[in-house]
C-alpha cells in the first residue's frame, strides 16, 4: 500500500500564466518544506507561438535561494548582482538572495525566433537562520559538472548534495539531495532512506514507487527511515528532492521568506520604496508588490 512507505500526498495548484501552466506543489495547506525545498514549481511543459516568450520582470527576494533546472528551452537571467547567465537543460542556476536581490528571466532572442520551448522545475530553499541575511550571491553549475550515474536504463543527474556515492558540486547551506532520474522503459533506481525528509516527483512519463503507481504533477514525501524502489514501465522522469528538516518554521509572502514576519513586513515596504538594488540593463519595468499573492506560507 502507498501508505506503508508515503507520508503524504500533495496535489499541485496550477496557474495559467498565458502561453504555459505551472503547477506548483509547494508550499501547500499540508505541508510547507520537505527538507529545506520550501517552493516547488514545475513549469511547462509548453511550446510558445514564434515571436513570444516568458518575460518574468525584475522582482525580489530574501532569506532564501533559488533553484532553476530545465528539461527544456533556455532562459536568461540578469540579476542586481550584475549577473547576466543563460541557463539550458542540464545546468542549474543557484541564485542565493540573502539579505535582498532582484532578478528577472526572460527568453533569449535567438528562442524567440523559433518558438521558444519551455519545460523544468524551479524551486526554492530555506536558508539556514544564521545565513538568511548573508551576502547575495549567484552560481551556474554546467551540466558538464553534475556528475549522472547511468546503470540498466537508468540515468540520474545531482543537481545538490550526496547521492548514490557522488556529490554535486553546487553549494547547499543545510543538508540538501537534489536529482534529475530518467527512466527508459523497464529501468529502476533505488531510493535511500540517508536523508531527514524526501521526496518524489513524478514530471512526466509513467513510474510506480515500491510497486505502485504515481500520478504525474504530485509531490509524494516519503517515510523516514524507509527505502524505495522508483521502476518504470513505459518511460518516466522524476525528481527527488529533500534533506535536513529545519527546527523552525519560514513563512513565505510572494517572493520574500523569512524566519520572521517582521523581516517580510520590511521587505515589503522596501520593494514599495523603491529601496531595493536595481537589475543593470533590465531596470525600465518591475513586477508590483501584489494586493493578494498567489504564494504565502500556511499556519
Amino acid at each position: 500500500m502507498l501508505d506503508d512507505f508515503v507520508l503524504q500526498t500533495i496535489t499541485p495548484v496550477t496557474h495559467d500564466l498565458g502561453g504555459f501552466k505551472v503547477h506548483r506543489t509547494l508550499p501547500n495547506k499540508e505541508r510547507t518544506m520537505v527538507g529545506p525545498f520550501l517552493f516547488f514549481d514545475q513549469m511547462g511543459p509548453a511550446h510558445l507561438e514564434i515571436g513570444n516568450g516568458i518575460d518574468v520582470r525584475p522582482h525580489p527576494h530574501i532569506n532564501l535561494a533559488t533553484v532553476t533546472y530545465l528539461f527544456d528551452g533556455a532562459i536568461d537571467h540578469r540579476d542586481s548582482l550584475g549577473t547576466r547567465q543563460r541557463i539550458e537543460p542540464g545546468a542549474v542556476n543557484l541564485m542565493t538572495a540573502g539579505h535582498g536581490i532582484v532578478h528577472s528571466e526572460r527568453s533569449p532572442g535567438d528562442e524567440r525566433k523559433a518558438g521558444p520551448a519551455l519545460s523544468g522545475i524551479q524551486t526554492w530553499l530555506a536558508l539556514p537562520e544564521a545565513q538568511e541575511e548573508m551576502a547575495p550571491g549567484f552560481e551556474h553549475v554546467a551540466k558538464a559538472e553534475l556528475p549522472t550515474i547511468a546503470a540498466h536504463g537508468a540515468r540520474a543527474r545531482i543537481i545538490m548534495g550526496d547521492l548514490w556515492g557522488q556529490r554535486a558540486p553546487t553549494t547547499t547551506y543545510a543538508g540538501t539531495i537534489y536529482a534529475d532520474i530518467v527512466l527508459d522503459p523497464g529501468a529502476s533506481v533505488p531510493i535511500d532512506a540517508a536523508a531527514e525528509e524526501r521526496a518524489v516527483y513524478l514530471a512526466m512519463g509513467e513510474a510506480t514507487l515500491e510497486g505502485v503507481p504515481l500520478e504525474p504533477m504530485k509531490l509524494y514525501v516519503l517515510r523516514p527511515g524507509i527505502a524505495a524502489t522508483l521502476r518504470s514501465g513505459s518511460g518516466g522522469r522524476a525528481m527527488l528532492a529533500g534533506g535536513d528538516a529545519f527546527r523552525t518554521p519560514r513563512h513565505v509572502w510572494w517572493n520574500f521568506v523569512s524566519s520572521s514576519r517582521e523581516r517580510i513586513n520590511e521587505a515589503k515596504r522596501a520593494w514599495k520604496a523603491g529601496e531595493f538594488p536595481v537589475v543593470p540593463g533590465d531596470d525600465k519595468e518591475w513586477i508590483p508588490i501584489p494586493e493578494v499573492p498567489n504564494t504565502v506560507s500556511y499556519p
